[in-house]
């Protein structure tokens, strides 16, 4: 099967931790796609920077899908875009945060999410209410920017490590969940070094992609998630118009 993991920012070497853990969670029959938004922020650090980068991201999740992908996992743990792109595509599109968080939800009872900046708690703790999960998660920010996870001079590892060991220490938490796609290169070595479940969102998207396909099982077009009313679309926008799908 074909699994188009797309990095919703520009950084081109983010997109290279992402694509070496998804083929690490892969299966052998699975081909994994990995691919950089051609346009929008080169981090997404808050709300102004997700809206941004939906367009890019929607623009190469549909040409993953023309080129024959069976399956898209959005490589960003603010699930930017998901709701867009589920209505969009004919293939199942899978989140990180709730990929993650489901993959959690399987080894533990008390969960902890550290994630990076303090701007991202709001949007990920309204994530964690809405797949339900608020009751057992607590979510925390190791004050790191983004693109400090590709620095190995920034200190950022160390002050993600102390947060996972306050976490551990004040939340109780039973495992630990990676708040951030760019620390999806950590987590076996903090599995190693806690002695606890640590879950990044890559992998765990990954291998729910894959059941997915094998399950036969993509997107209700019912509802929530039809696909777009065909309408035009004015100014830099008019290349997403959508065409209408004819849905039932």
């Amino acid at each position: 099967m074909r699994i188009l993991v797309v990095n919703p920012n520009t950084t081109t070497s983010m997109t290279g931790t992402i694509a070496a853990a998804a083929r690490a969670a892969a299966g052998p029959e699975s081909d994994i796609i990995a691919v950089t938004s051609k346009m929008g922020p080169v981090s997404i650090e808050g709300y102004y920077d997700e809206a941004l980068a939906v367009p890019g991201l929607l623009k190469e999740i549909a040409q993953g899908e023309r080129s024959g992908a069976n399956v898209a996992v959005i490589a960003c743990f603010d699930d930017t875009g998901l709701d867009a792109a589920r209505a969009m595509a004919a293939i199942p599109v899978v989140g990180i945060c709730e990929a993650a968080l489901a993959m959690a939800a399987l080894v533990a009872q008390r969960i902890s999410v550290v994630t990076t900046m303090e701007r991202a708690l709001v949007p990920i703790e309204a994530l964690v209410r809405r797949y339900g999960m608020a009751e057992r998660t607590r979510v925390r920010a190791a004050d790191i920017p983004v693109l400090a996870l590709e620095d190995p001079t920034s200190g950022a590892e160390e002050r993600l490590s102390a947060e996972i060991a306050r976490a551990i220490a004040e939340d109780r938490a039973e495992a630990i969940v990676l708040g951030c796609a760019g620390m999806a290169n950590l987590a076996v070595n903090y599995r190693q070094r806690f002695k606890l479940p640590v879950i990044e969102g890559v992998g765990a998207a990954v291998k729910q992609a894959e059941a997915l396909v094998a399950l036969g099982l993509s997107t209700s077009k019912r509802g929530a998630y039809a696909s777009p009313v065909a309408k035009a679309y004015a100014g830099a926008l008019q290349d997403f118009a959508p065409i209408g799908r004819g849905d039932s």
